[in-house]
């Protein structure tokens, strides 16, 4: 792309609120400096998604869902439970005991993502059957056993010949462009060692000295907590054990309590709390024997319920971007959980819209969440240094400048539209004689992709037939942008509650 200036965009806003009355609404007046400072926003937050487990990618509707959504974002590696799980036939004994390993359905599970351009983030879980010290089940719909390994040398062995062979299998070069991260949120109830952290670290020591050993390429990390849990303790286990660590891991949802993430009762909003511990995580890092450690977010979402009214509403679009603005520059990669419904954390899917996590619903009809994605990957790679709370303003490298302006209320909650001026000055289509820029504006609101409300007035049904879902699919069009010259140096837009719309000027 064309680069023919050094541009950088800053952001001076003054805004005047109307009360919230019946008809009333905000107007705020942004003026966009071209010639300011930025700096860097690699996408971070459309790089990497979860997946339900390991078996579900076999799935023709998952691999749908998976090259629908990397079509409209920068989506490199998907995370996925249960690779050990034993539907995947990985480990079993003999009448002496002895391990037996069976690759077929791994190597199914990875080559059809590296067909489709995707790189796995291997989440090492959970306790096959015949290597469990207890049968602890947990309670999700495929029963994945949550308890440490009856013999460490098996256990051992089994991580060996699991790298070995994806070593053989594809090279030590992609291998290790690859993340492996050990179990999934042991601090709660996926895992019964006790006690939980010390058992946990032994569980990590052993996984990640294996896979070192056999080639010191292979990337490792944990804890992979909920709730922002351990990562200080973890980085100061590893720091006096002399334990490989390449990455720290955690999560959080939108709706996770002070008191579980922070220890305390202080307020944070659902639409804060991500990036509250974000932040408390990315201090904890910095202030650590390895200040330099990349922070992964392998689990992210608004909530962690099945609540329509959240995760399969219009109000994922400025929730988004949002926590995209708090979260910039303080972790590598977030994994928005989940990309896909193609899910059977509690059993098979028996509606299309139920609140869960995927940006599809179920015969790949797209949720507004899908949409939020589509249009803030349109955002540049830089950034102005201090934006405002509700706007983002970026540039692409070919001069292109992207806004995006959102209007958030949580779910029940009732707040004015926006109406946002956008004044640009310093802009370089001014050294370039009779050249009119052009404006795109791209919306997501109740009037542009709102597929929940669209089911609701079919009569939600559970079942929708061939031509519903057709329907409901070209009701997750967004349609087409709005295209005009840009007049006297400003844009216009007003955005609904729960809106957001997406600005190019070129």
């Amino acid at each position: 792309m064309l680069r023919r200036t050094a541009l950088a965009l800053s952001l001076a806003l003054t805004a005047s609120a109307a009360l919230v009355t019946p008809g009333a609404f905000a107007q705020e007046t942004v003026t966009i400096d071209a010639g300011g400072k930025t700096t860097p926003l690699p996408h971070f937050w459309d790089e990497m998604f979860g997946s339900g487990r390991a078996n579900l990618t076999l799935r023709a509707q998952y691999r749908d869902d998976l090259r629908k959504v990397a079509s409209v974002t920068d989506f490199q590696y998907v995370r996925f439970h249960a690779i050990f799980q034993d539907e995947n036939g990985v480990y079993d004994e003999d009448a002496q005991g002895n391990p037996v390993y069976n690759w077929s359905y791994v190597d199914q599970i990875y080559d059809g993502l590296l067909e489709n351009g995707i790189k796995p983030y291997v989440e090492i879980s959970f306790m096959p059957k015949k290597l469990a010290s207890r049968l602890d089940y947990h309670a999700f719909w495929y029963k994945q056993i949550v308890a440490p390994p009856k013999d460490y040398a098996k256990w051992d062995a089994l991580v060996t010949a699991f790298a070995k062979h994806l070593v053989d299998r594809y090279g030590i070069e992609e291998v290790s462009s690859w993340y492996f991260e050990v179990w999934n949120e042991p601090n709660i109830d996926f895992w019964t060692g006790r006690p939980a952290q010390q058992t946990y670290f032994e569980l990590y020591d052993h996984t990640a000295k294996a896979l070192k050993a056999v080639n010191p390429k292979i990337r490792v990390g944990g804890p992979a907590t909920a709730q922002a849990a351990w990562v200080g303790d973890m980085i100061d286990h590893a720091t006096k054990n002399n334990v490989p660590l390449d990455f720290v891991s955690t999560h959080v949802y939108g709706n996770d309590v002070s008191k579980d993430v922070f220890g305390d009762d202080r307020p944070v909003a659902p639409h804060q709390m991500v990036c509250a511990a974000v932040d408390k995580v990315h201090d904890q890092i910095e202030h650590s024997a390895k200040p330099k450690l990349p922070l992964i977010w392998s689990e992210f979402n608004a909530t962690y319920m099945n609540q329509p009214e959240i995760t399969d509403s219009i109000y994922m679009g400025p929730w988004l971007a949002d926590t995209i603005r708090q979260c910039d520059g303080k972790v590598q990669m977030m994994s928005y959980w989940t990309f896909s419904d193609v899910f059977e954390e509690q059993g098979v899917v028996k509606k299309p819209f139920y609140g869960g996590y995927g940006l599809l619903a179920e015969d790949g009809i797209p949720k507004p969440a899908f949409n939020a994605f589509k249009l803030l990957h349109k955002l540049g790679n830089q950034r102005i240094a201090e934006p405002q709370d509700d706007v983002l303003v970026t540039r692409r490298g070919d001069d292109t400048i992207v806004i995006a302006a959102w209007n958030l209320v949580e779910p029940g909650q009732s707040v004015p539209d926006k109406t946002f001026t956008f004044s640009l000055s310093d802009v370089p289509w001014k050294k370039v004689k009779k050249y009119t820029p052009t404006v795109t504006i791209s919306h997501l609101d109740a009037q542009h992709g709102d597929t929940l409300a669209a089911w609701k007035a079919m009569g939600s049904p559970d079942n929708p037939t061939p031509a519903q879902i057709a329907q409901l699919k070209q009701d997750g069009d967004i349609g087409k942008p709005e295209t005009h010259p840009l007049a006297d140096g400003q844009v216009t837009v007003t955005v609904p509650q729960q809106g957001l719309a997406v600005i190019e000027i070129r």
